[in-house]
């Protein structure tokens, strides 16, 4: 019988397993840091994607993450990424440009609005005879300064 605490009684040790080749290529030999002549440049196909996104409205935000992504891995691999770098530019100036028209327009839609309110109060404060337009509704100086609580 054997014992379970022992269960190889000669101490033999078991067999090593039979080597298998590996089921993958080796992995490309490294340079020293440059880059073989025709190897693919890392980045490269991400830098066009993000350049793409750049231009297409709405999506600028996206193409300017994966600009800056592309460009640090081509600037990992010693290379350099035009596209990326364009991307990165155009996103940051399109983007710049949308919060440009969005802070004029709601500037003129201010503006288009007849005054703000407390100009309207000051008005009727001098004078609570006449009538103000506020968002574009007429109503008297008495009714403006009720609704005020003036």
């Amino acid at each position: 019988m054997t014992d379970p605490q022992q269960p190889n009684p000669q101490h033999t040790p078991p067999a090593a397993p039979a080597y298998e080749a590996p089921a993958y290529p080796n992995a490309p030999q490294y340079s020293g840091g440059q880059p073989a002549a025709d190897a693919p440049a890392p980045g490269k196909t991400l830098g066009i994607v993000a350049l793409i996104l750049a231009i297409v409205p709405g999506t600028q935000l996206i193409g300017l993450i994966l600009g800056i992504v592309a460009l640090v891995q081509s600037r990992k691999a010693g290379r350099k990424n035009g596209f990326a770098l364009a991307a990165i530019i155009v996103s940051v100036v399109l983007i710049l440009l949308t919060i440009l028209i969005i802070v004029l327009a709601v500037a003129a839609f201010q503006a288009a609005g007849g005054g703000d309110l407390i100009t309207q109060v000051n008005a009727c404060l001098d004078d609570p005879s006449g009538t103000v337009t506020v968002q574009g509704i007429t109503m008297s100086c008495q009714e403006l300064l009720e609704q005020s609580g003036y």
